[in-house]
């Protein structure tokens, strides 16, 4: 709750502070790196693969600097929350240098340490990454719909920006008025979870972790914007509060979702789904049935990381006794994970987006679903296929 705050208060003091102004007219002018709305939202798309360190800054970053870009082009806010949405969580579970890959890594060494599987954890842990069909397929299916602008669904009736037209700023601000705070929020990430992990990255805190440098890049802005006479005082603390109570009823939303995530876990539902499918399940559709009872849970709660606690121990002891292969389960649990945690309209990663890309959330979950259902298909598809195999 105090990182939706807190960002809220970061993303408005770059707007104020004319960064992103200056980073348009970089792009745009001095570059000519954006041309096309297609353009627009690549760099968007390519922001949230390079930034994988944590889902909710990657979907913060693409779209605090896709937003003005696509209000020139007149793209629709709610084309930028899905590539946002479409490329955070599912980055960040293929590349697992970050809090992620910290539990994932856990969850797997508890089952060696229990007796579940034998092996080493972090080559099972990479074996599962390659099986994780749905990250990759959404990832596939995002930049296919930004290179042949296909809109599937509602995102044919989205509404364009209402933007009204400015001329063109004379003498922009620095861009590194945007670009240094958004730096310090990547890099201090990696240097928080050095920390909270005591010397090791892969134990550190996530949550924690991305809690430290947005507070610490907010009183790096005062220090930088006021000491360099961008803002006074004043100016910095009035937009400080004005962009924390901006996003003060995001932070409300994520309270109530996370209530109702720990009553349906308390309620033990996935327990109880998981005991149903494992009687008389065919190994062929054993990692199918893990996929989707993980997508299933994640819906529900509006959390990967929960799926994750839940169903690895449940999976790994299903994998064992039927003689399949754990790392195509455990696969398809961190999958499942992502695709319903990428449907779900109380999931943190798609409210963060849709803040981010200036949308409604409901809009974004109508607009983003078509595209998620035919990654989830791919990856059910595969995951069949190979269990046969």
């Amino acid at each position: 709750m105090a990182f939706a705050i807190l960002v809220g208060s970061i993303i408005a003091l770059i707007e104020k502070s004319g960064g992103i102004d200056g980073f348009i007219d970089f792009v745009l002018y001095k570059k000519n790196l954006v041309k096309s709305p297609r353009s627009a939202l690549l760099l968007s798309y390519t922001i949230g693969i390079l930034i994988f360190i944590e889902s909710s800054i990657t979907s913060l970053i693409a779209g605090a600097v896709g937003k003005p870009l696509c209000d020139k082009y007149n793209i629709p806010h709610a084309k930028l929350a899905f590539v946002c949405d479409s490329t955070s969580a599912p980055i960040s579970s293929l590349i697992v240098l970050n809090g992620w890959g910290a539990l994932l890594l856990g969850l797997v060494t508890t089952q060696i340490t229990l007796g579940m599987i034998s092996g080493n954890a972090v080559d099972i842990l990479i074996d599962s990454i390659f099986y994780n069909f749905y990250a990759i397929s959404a990832l596939i299916v995002t930049f296919i719909a930004i290179w042949f602008n296909i809109d599937l669904g509602m995102m044919k009736q989205t509404q364009l920006p209402n933007i009204t037209k400015k001329e063109n700023n004379i003498n922009p601000k620095s861009m590194y008025l945007m670009l240094l705070p958004i730096a310090l929020l990547v890099s201090l990430v990696f240097v928080f979870l050095y920390i909270t992990g005591d010397g090791d990255i892969l134990k550190g805190s996530g949550s924690s972790s991305i809690f430290y440098t947005t507070l610490t890049t907010l009183i790096f802005t005062f220090f930088y914007y006021v000491f360099t006479k961008n803002m006074s005082i004043k100016v910095w603390s009035s937009t400080t509060l004005v962009g924390a109570k901006k996003l003060f009823p995001i932070a409300l939303i994520l309270l109530l979702a996370f209530a109702i995530g720990s009553v349906t876990v308390d309620l033990k539902t996935g327990l109880y789904l998981a005991s149903l499918a494992s009687e008389n399940l065919s190994i062929t559709f054993l990692a199918a049935v893990i996929f989707l009872l993980s997508s299933l849970m994640a819906f529900s709660t509006g959390t990967s990381w929960g799926t994750f606690s839940i169903m690895i121990p449940v999976a790994v002891p299903m994998a064992v006794a039927v003689d399949a292969d754990v790392a195509l389960c455990i696969g398809a649990v961190i999958s499942g994970g992502v695709f319903g945690d990428h449907c779900s309209p109380i999931s943190d990663t798609t409210i963060i987006s849709s803040m981010a890309s200036d949308c409604e959330v409901i809009e974004h979950v109508r607009t983003q679903l078509p595209y998620a259902l035919i990654s989830g298909t791919i990856a059910l598809s595969f995951f069949i296929v190979y269990s046969y195999l």
